[in-house]
């Protein structure tokens, strides 16, 4: 009777210790599972954090070129932001691979969290919430090259002024093999400034700011008006945030101003957004570049 009532025991014990260990796996399951069906937190290499390949096993990889990350006001991409605004924030790999995922954040320069995301059924996001900072990230139906090409959230900016906000992303470019080797991780950075309209819309407005491109001379064309002399700069900037040309344009004149702007042979065909300082007032608009 003694042995039967040790077997049983040890069977309970034996039960109770694999239960564990399943519990267990189940939650230090973000450093060795996979998330097919959104990622696990604080995994963006935002400052404070680590990524992805304490899941996925690999050296990171420079995102710059495969994370291309799009601030859109409505139709329109933007390169800054106006406090308490709601954008859509569009990501695309440049790569197509089978299985993929995503996670991504927005700080401050203080690494607090900048606004607030919202995830969309478009587009296969959602958010999650987790050490006081926002994350988007793919779902179990947004994973795979078949079914999703852009992932889409949306960004409600700061309701102040917080200055820069920096988008760090993290991206997988997964082999679907069933185990963490193999897998491809790509970290990125992308800035958004403040409008510099914020506040002061009423006086851009009075400057009557155009700009377009000219492909007989391939040069920046800026035409407006300003009531005082003050120094002018101009920065082209591509559609992946990257400024292509900047130059320092001299005083501008009290009244109407033309300035045509020669630039560089090497700058490609494509979408760009002029950005135009005068002293401490800014404009900006997007041309298209088509020789």
């Amino acid at each position: 009777m003694k042995k039967n009532y040790f077997l049983v025991g040890l069977a309970i014990a034996t039960a109770g210790l694999f239960a564990f260990r399943s519990n267990s796996s189940l939650e230090i399951g973000h450093f060795t599972g996979k998330y097919s069906s959104g990622v696990m937190t604080g995994a963006t290499g935002a400052p404070g954090e680590g990524n992805c390949t304490q899941c996925h096993a690999g050296a990171v990889q420079d995102g710059s070129s495969q994370n291309n990350l799009t601030i859109m006001d409505g139709s329109t991409p933007v390169l800054t932001y106006l406090p308490g605004q709601t954008y859509n924030v569009w990501l695309v790999l440049a790569s197509d691979p089978d299985k993929k995922g995503f996670s991504a954040t927005a700080l401050d320069g203080t690494n607090t969290k900048a606004g607030s995301f919202t995830g969309m059924t478009v587009g296969g996001t959602q958010k999650i919430t987790a050490g006081g900072r926002d994350y988007a990230s793919h779902t179990s139906s947004s994973n795979t090259s078949a079914t999703n090409s852009v992932w889409i959230w949306e960004w409600t900016a700061p309701a102040t002024d917080v200055g820069n906000v920096t988008f760090y992303v993290a991206s997988n470019e997964a082999n679907d093999n069933g185990n963490e080797n193999g897998d491809l991780i790509y970290l990125s950075q992308h800035v958004v400034s403040i409008d510099p309209s914020a506040g002061i819309a009423e006086e851009i407005e009075e400057t009557n700011f155009t700009a377009g491109y000219s492909p007989a001379n391939h040069s920046i064309d800026v035409d407006f008006s300003y009531k005082s002399v003050g120094e002018m700069h101009m920065n082209l900037v591509d559609m992946n945030g990257r400024s292509v040309y900047t130059l320092n344009m001299g005083e501008s004149q009290i009244g109407e101003n033309k300035e045509s702007i020669a630039l560089p042979s090497e700058i490609e065909n494509g979408i760009y957004v002029v950005n135009f300082m005068i002293g401490n007032k800014a404009m900006s608009s997007k041309v298209m570049i088509q020789r």
